[in-house]
């Protein structure tokens, strides 16, 4: 996520640019068949242009509504996420009773961080972070699921001969909390946790299941896609159709100007055909950039930085000192 104070306006116009140029030529076409080519006809009246143009702003600013709520839940998701680890850490410790018991018990929950969001990083056919203009500014940082491979990341966490088999299974987060609900029960039978304790623990495992489900629903079910592509075609529209109706408006203007201007008025519509055509299709390029809030973009949920977040303070609460560090970027993922 961008953790600076905004975006600049250099960087948004650089980010949006190719669309920019499409919109320039968009632009340039209908007052060039107008004034050059002599076709006087080929306009369109201003109120059909906004007629068209109320219709996409009400299904570019439902998108980005709805958009905006999946990454608000998937926010809230994380924190819950994070609320439940810290309770994990306190009652590990405290319910096993021995320090290796417990630190086992915790180690396992951070493997199951570290599985949950390299789970949450996969690719998917409908997210965008792939797509050029994200491709370019991903280059200002580093996503930590794509630079270390998982394997690496669970040897940190899980005995050595735990990985291999634990590779080989489809959803390697929830295997460990199975891991953890066996572990449990052996700390039971041992007579080393109550049965109230063990209760607890079963408990916290169920919560975190239910919220990696949660998590997992964001990611693996888009934003609707017969919205999307809806979105899409009336932004597409309304930039064609717009210049075609400025050109008109301002050659009607240009009859009674005078000067150099004098008939010439219409070239106008280029770049005020650009500008506010640059406004909608930046919203929609806005709204496509935040309806998938863990595929790895500058304004993705920042679940790495959380999840370092939680490992250090499941560690300063075993009183050691060696901790992880934070991502200190604009960007922390």
């Amino acid at each position: 996520m961008h953790l600076g104070k905004s975006y600049r306006l250099g960087e948004f116009v650089i980010w949006t640019r190719r669309k920019i140029y499409v919109l320039l030529m968009l632009s340039v076409a209908p007052v060039l068949l107008y004034q050059v080519a002599g076709l006087k006809w080929l306009t369109l009246p201003l109120s059909v242009v906004s007629l068209l143009g109320t219709a996409t702003t009400f299904v570019v600013g439902f998108k980005n509504v709805q958009t905006y709520a999946r990454t608000v839940e998937a926010q809230k998701i994380w924190m819950s996420i994070v609320s439940a680890s810290r309770y994990w850490g306190v009652i590990s410790r405290n319910y096993a009773g021995d320090a290796e018991r417990g630190a086992a018990l915790v180690q396992r929950h951070l493997a199951w961080l570290t599985a949950l969001r390299y789970q949450l990083r996969e690719p998917r056919v409908w997210e965008t972070v792939a797509s050029r203009p994200n491709a370019e500014y991903r280059k200002q940082y580093v996503i930590p699921e794509r630079a270390e491979p998982l394997e690496s990341a669970l040897s940190r966490y899980l005995p050595a001969q735990e990985v291999p088999a634990l590779m080989q299974t489809d959803d390697r987060a929830a295997q460990l909390l199975a891991m953890q609900g066996r572990a449990a029960r052996g700390l039971l039978d041992a007579g080393a946790i109550t049965a109230a304790e063990y209760a607890d623990l079963n408990s916290r495992i169920r919560e975190l299941l239910d919220l990696q489900g949660q998590a997992e629903r964001i990611k693996n079910f888009p934003y609707p896609r017969q919205y999307a592509i809806i979105n899409t075609l009336f932004v597409r529209a309304f930039c064609v159709a717009l210049p075609f109706g400025l050109t008109g408006q301002f050659a009607q203007l240009g009859q009674d100007a005078g000067g150099v201007m004098q008939g010439q008025m219409a070239w106008l519509a280029v770049p005020f055909s650009v500008i506010i055509s640059w406004i909608y299709t930046s919203l929609e390029q806005v709204g496509e950039s935040t309806e998938n809030p863990f595929e790895g973009s500058a304004n993705d949920v920042p679940i790495s930085r959380l999840s370092t977040t939680i490992e250090r303070d499941l560690t300063q609460m075993a009183g050691d000192t060696d901790l992880p560090a934070l991502p200190v970027a604009m960007i922390a993922l």
